[in-house]
């Protein structure tokens, strides 16, 4: 499962840092057609988290995840061809549903694959995965693109589908193992197919959860969005700056994630806690943003160290707090319609990716502090609300506890009885 997720992590990276110059140069659209393009479809394709969740409730997570892999796949082995605004904007919808749609479906495998505290260990090796495998695959497309030029892009699209066949095998290899006493559901035979969202709807404490992910989501896409506006138009800092900052939140991530997550799980940190505390240092890395967009240093050398500095803190929130909060929805997913969980909680990582740039370039045109200030109230009310909620969240979800062991087959020995004295 780990392969799987290094290569898919791997063929995203081929594309995801140059989106918007990737579909121009593969099809031939403008870069305004190919933007609003994109808004569109990903609004739309939110709507395939509903549908994959009851899928993965109704089919289990391995076969709505192998789907996937095709349907993402599918999709960019077509995008060179699709050079009309219409076929673009077909394939485009189809890749965005199985785009928006995945990680939900992953995350509902990851609680059938792993318990107890290897669910941890699983989230913080998938984040640190994707970070290594994105930043691999960013410099493998620009590798090919300075050798192959224009066709690079081409031969970048079909080098990511393969990616994600590549991947599906790899997850077909996949058995969880059957624990004793574990309901059906959890080894990927759903238990629940009549259950709606309504059950869901009425999980208040659930919905608190994914009420302070969204909270903390709206941090996670400062990066990608306000940190080049903040470092270029704010602080008048060079291009390469903001590169730099996303060299150190890949590298750091990718590098120390696992560390800091297995130190957070040996001092038996409950997940609420952890995903709490991640909020928290998010606020002190945005207020100190606050500061400095405020004071707007003109030292080069300041606004250098600055940005390194508060970006290597924002990564430490990064770290602790993604493994955690992952890890808790997927825990506080009832097994028989965790599909539908995860489905509902990932519309808050969706929500929050696609009201960011909007949110932030119209807050950083009335003050540069202000999406700053934003950020540090609704990560730390991401906090308290986590500390609140948890009494009311399953304890087994809270706290974490050893993986069940797995039933082992032993043949029987039979021995000789003892001779008569």
């Amino acid at each position: 499962m780990l392969g799987a997720m290094a290569v898919d992590s791997v063929g995203s990276g081929m594309y995801v840092p140059f989106s918007l110059v990737f579909f121009h140069h593969i099809t031939g659209l403008s870069f305004a057609v190919v933007g609003a393009v994109l808004t569109a479809v990903g609004l739309i394709g939110m709507g395939a988290l509903p549908l994959a969740g009851a899928a993965v409730d109704r089919y289990g997570a391995r076969r709505v995840q192998l789907v996937l892999y095709g349907v993402r796949g599918a999709g960019f082995a077509l995008y060179p061809f699709a050079v009309a605004l219409p076929a673009f904007a077909a394939v485009a919808l189809g890749t965005s549903f199985g785009d928006r749609a995945f990680p939900a479906v992953q995350q509902s495998y990851i609680g059938v694959v792993a318990r107890g505290a290897d669910r941890d260990r699983l989230q913080a090796a998938a984040r640190a995965l994707r970070n290594a495998g994105l930043g691999g695959g960013a410099l493998l497309a620009s590798l090919i693109i300075t050798v192959a030029g224009d066709r690079g892009f081409t031969a970048a699209a079909w080098l990511n589908a393969a990616s994600f066949g590549v991947a599906a095998l790899l997850i077909r290899s996949v058995r969880p193992a059957r624990t004793p006493g574990v309901a059906a559901a959890s080894a990927d035979v759903p238990a629940c197919t009549k259950c709606g969202y309504r059950m869901v709807f009425a999980d208040k404490p659930f919905l608190g959860l994914t009420v302070a992910n969204f909270l903390t989501a709206l941090g996670y896409s400062a990066l990608p969005v306000l940190f080049p506006l903040f470092i270029v138009n704010t602080l008048a800092g060079p291009q390469s700056l903001t590169g730099a900052a996303f060299t150190v939140n890949t590298v750091l991530c990718a590098v120390a994630g696992v560390f800091v997550a297995g130190r957070i799980r040996r001092h038996g940190a409950r997940r609420t806690r952890s995903a709490a505390l991640g909020a928290a240092i998010y606020a002190t890395a945005f207020a100190a943003l606050a500061a400095v967009a405020a004071v707007r240093p003109h030292a080069g050398w300041v606004v250098a160290a600055a940005v390194v500095g508060l970006v290597t803190l924002y990564t430490v929130a990064e770290m602790v707090h993604n493994p955690s909060a992952g890890t808790l929805a997927v825990a506080a997913a009832p097994e028989n319609v965790r599909g539908r969980y995860m489905a509902t909680y990932q519309l808050s990582w969706s929500l929050a990716a696609t009201l960011a740039p909007s949110l932030f370039t119209v807050l950083i045109a009335a003050g540069a502090w202000l999406p700053w200030a934003l950020l540090t109230g609704t990560a730390l009310s991401a906090a308290v609300l986590l500390l609140r909620l948890e009494p009311h969240l399953p304890a087994e979800a809270v706290r974490l506890t050893p993986p069940a062991p797995v039933a082992e087959h032993r043949p029987e020995v039979r021995t000789a009885p003892a001779p008569a004295l």
